[in-house]
């Protein structure tokens, strides 16, 4: 911690350097008419939510790692999920479809080594609201309520905002924007559908109508769905539809009020993992014929929000209601070689509500202008977790084929909890402007209220406490710093503090002797940053460094390898770091030679190392994450044709299995591939992938026709999952897609 504290000091030293410098060459702000009045404050008006506006000026000037992914970004990609569409992001690593993870409708990421199962330690928004089912008690995304049709941009901060969001920000926010209610009524359609070799066609549709009428009121339809079979089998029942009514009304010039009503329905098969023979028979095929997935969330969001050029006052509220459900058969060998096939099903109901108001007023001090905010959250959230168990059967496979009717007795109600959290939060912040320099120190404060229950019945035995409270409040500092060496080149740091409560399923962990587990603990990290930023148009780039240093961090395992009576639960890694350097940039050829009008390039790199500290894995790699990933890119533009070509690559990955803390009893750091498939090294691959367009304008209603590949070369790789759908996880084949979309 020492060195990073040296290396940003460093930095502030070699900005104020190059400010004197600067001045002494006579690149000084240019005179007002108000001596006492610094001329590059002209202009300065108050930010407020600067999640909400994610405009090139606001991701410039932001004190920390950010990049936003646009819309046509996402279109010339060919995303059809949320996957697709963050790869393209220096720093974040995105899982392939794997264990209870495994299909569309959940998201797998990562940042910066942290892990990426269902995204537990990112802060993952929806027009800047929650999209966990229990943001402090399930941050775990298995369903991600976003359709990527519905969306205009997606905002990745990976570093600089953890006072204002939260908790779990460790990872960063990430915002998703849907699309802005356009001024001038309108509308466009798009489809596109894409298979190959092995499943069949999947379709992603969206649609979007609206407008503003004279008197100021906004209206906009949102819909996106995606439909049809994926390339493994028992992937044939993806059914995603997300509806969205937006609304927005301004009663003046500075004051406006605007909500929303959602509506997202998620269901797919999860094909699960499969062993290394199956893997090495057929990496396509399905040994599960009963899992799936089904998920479902309504919310409603209603805002009022006041700006003028000193002061901004916002005051959001929002409900959520989510089920997620699903079915998983749990097969176990016997002592007699023979296999126990059991189907339990988890339905799950959340509940959610919050207000959140915020104030900003801008102040002028002499040579120096201060922002100061003040925000507040007040959020509580209930759930009921259940768990069916259908009859056992004894077999002498260890799968369950797929004509199977083994399992059409009723269902037997075997665990039922209820639990709920109550969570304060407030922040201040002072965004202080003052010749080149942006400062911004801050603080945070959570105060969560945790309980969680058991209810036993005549099926539903519990062994032990039944119930457990706990209470959480932390303070949570922050210091931002950005040096505006000119308006296209920044230089920004950073440190800042994360917070992270126990969750449900970790307050009603036991041990071996049916007490709750004493050693698992919050969790809280440290952030440090230190780069730069640097665009002029023609050609640009950032560069950070950062670092992570968790006191302690918790991991999900599964089941002891060898160890019959083994569960899945959660461990205390002791403490891990997490440190590297991310790197992007961006080049237009044709702003320096004619002849290369249209024609630019854009790549991506980053280096990862993240430890365990302590126990039996000390020194080693943290689990599925890469070391090195990268992205390069070219796009050329001529008359109405546009092509793309872009790779994407990520070097060697871990899953050694669960670390020990007992210096008597050591684990093995396992490297080579388990006969199960879920531990073992996972190879590095690289993936092609190229794309073409012909967009035949106004006199056919903007009509856009695309042809894409994925994985040009058919570059075959995998992933493996350690949870209860344990094994290895073929990746995406090569892929044909056609694409379409027009306005209305």
């Amino acid at each position: 911690m020492r060195s990073i504290r040296c290396a940003v000091l460093l930095a502030l030293a070699s900005s104020a350097y190059a400010g004197v410098t600067l001045a002494q060459q006579g690149a000084a702000p240019a005179a007002t008419d108000d001596p006492k009045k610094p001329a590059n404050l002209e202009g300065v008006t108050v930010v407020g939510d600067w999640l909400s506006e994610a405009n090139q000026n606001v991701v410039a000037n932001h004190p920390g790692a950010r990049t936003v992914i646009r819309r046509e970004d996402m279109r010339e990609a060919g995303a059809v999920n949320l996957r697709d569409a963050l790869r393209k992001v220096p720093g974040v690593q995105v899982q392939e479809s794997n264990g209870t993870g495994g299909s569309d409708v959940s998201l797998n990421v990562g940042v910066r080594g942290l892990t990426s199962r269902l995204s537990p330690r990112s802060t993952l928004l929806l027009d800047g609201v929650p999209i966990a089912v229990a943001p402090y008690g399930q941050p775990q995304v298995s369903m991600a309520p976003v359709a990527l049709g519905n969306l205009q941009a997606i905002d990745v901060v990976r570093g600089g905002g953890s006072v204002r969001y939260g908790p779990q920000n460790v990872g960063g926010i990430i915002n998703f924007v849907t699309r802005d209610i356009p001024q001038t009524f309108g509308g466009d359609a798009g489809v596109q559908l894409q298979g190959g070799e092995y499943g069949g066609i999947r379709t992603q549709s969206n649609l979007f109508l609206g407008g503003t009428t004279a008197s100021g009121l906004g209206l906009a339809l949102l819909y996106s769905g995606s439909h049809g079979p994926g390339y493994r089998e028992k992937q044939d029942n993806e059914s995603i539809d997300d509806v969205m009514l937006k609304a927005r009304y301004a009663f003046s010039s500075s004051d406006e009020i605007s909500g929303s009503l959602h509506y997202y329905d998620g269901q797919a098969g999860m094909p699960g993992g499969l062993t290394q023979a199956d893997y090495d028979a057929d990496p396509f095929q399905s040994r599960r014929p009963f899992d799936d997935f089904h998920g479902r969330r309504q919310d409603a969001v209603l805002r009022y929000s006041h700006t003028d050029d000193r002061r901004s006052f916002e005051v959001q509220t929002y409900y959520t209601q989510s089920f997620r459900g699903s079915h998983i058969e749990t097969i176990t060998q016997n002592a007699n070689g023979s296999y126990t096939h059991q189907l339990n099903a988890y339905p799950r109901n959340y509940h959610t509500f919050a207000i959140e108001p915020r104030y900003s007023q801008l102040f002028d001090w002499g040579q120096w202008t201060h922002e100061i905010s003040v925000g507040y959250r007040y959020l509580t959230e209930w759930m009921n977790e259940r768990t069916l168990r259908n009859t056992k059967f004894v077999s002498p496979l260890s799968y369950t084929p797929f004509d199977s009717s083994a399992y059409e007795a009723p269902y037997v109600l075997a665990g039922n909890n209820t639990g709920s959290n109550e969570a304060n939060a407030v922040y201040v912040d002072d965004t202080i402007n003052v010749g080149n320099w942006t400062i911004t120190p801050g603080l945070r404060y959570e105060r969560i209220n945790s309980w969680w229950q058991a209810h036993p019945s005549d099926t539903v035995i519990v062994k032990g406490p039944t119930f457990r409270r706990e209470h959480y409040s932390q303070p949570l500092p922050s210091l931002n710093v950005i040096y505006h060496l000119t308006d296209a080149w920044k230089l920004y740091a950073n440190a800042e503090t994360s917070f992270g409560a126990l969750q449900y399923f970790q307050i009603s962990q036991k041990d071996s002797n049916n007490q709750f587990a004493p050693g698992l603990e919050p969790e809280k990290a440290r952030t440090y940053e230190i780069g730069t930023r640097y665009d002029s148009g023609a050609w640009g780039g950032e560069l950070t460094l950062f670092r992570i240093n968790f006191d302690h961090e918790l991991q999900y395992v599964g089941r002891l390898p060898g160890v019959p009576d083994s569960v899945e639960g959660w461990t205390s890694l002791g403490a891990t770091t997490h440190k590297g350097i991310e790197s992007g940039g961006h080049l237009d050829l044709g702003a320096y030679n004619e002849r290369l009008q249209g024609f630019t390039l854009w790549g991506t790199a980053t280096y990862t190392h993240a430890i365990y500290k302590y126990g039996s894995f000390a020194g080693r790699d943290l689990p599925f994450y890469s070391r090195r990933t990268a992205n390069l890119g070219m796009r050329y533009q001529r008359a109405a044709w546009t092509f793309n070509l872009d790779a994407f690559s990520q070097s060697r990955q871990h899953s050694p299995g669960s670390p020990s803390f007992d210096p008597a009893h050591p684990a093995v750091y396992q490297t080579v591939g388990t006969p199960n498939g879920d531990l073992g090294d996972i190879p590095g691959w690289t993936t092609w992938n190229v794309r073409g367009e012909y967009a035949f304008g106004p006199t056919l209603s903007n009509l856009k026709l695309g042809v894409g590949v994925k994985n040009v070369f058919d570059r075959r790789y995998f992933t493996r999952s350690t949870d209860n759908n344990d094994g290895l996880y073929v990746g995406q084949p090569r892929t044909y897609y056609v694409q379409a979309s027009f306005d209305l």
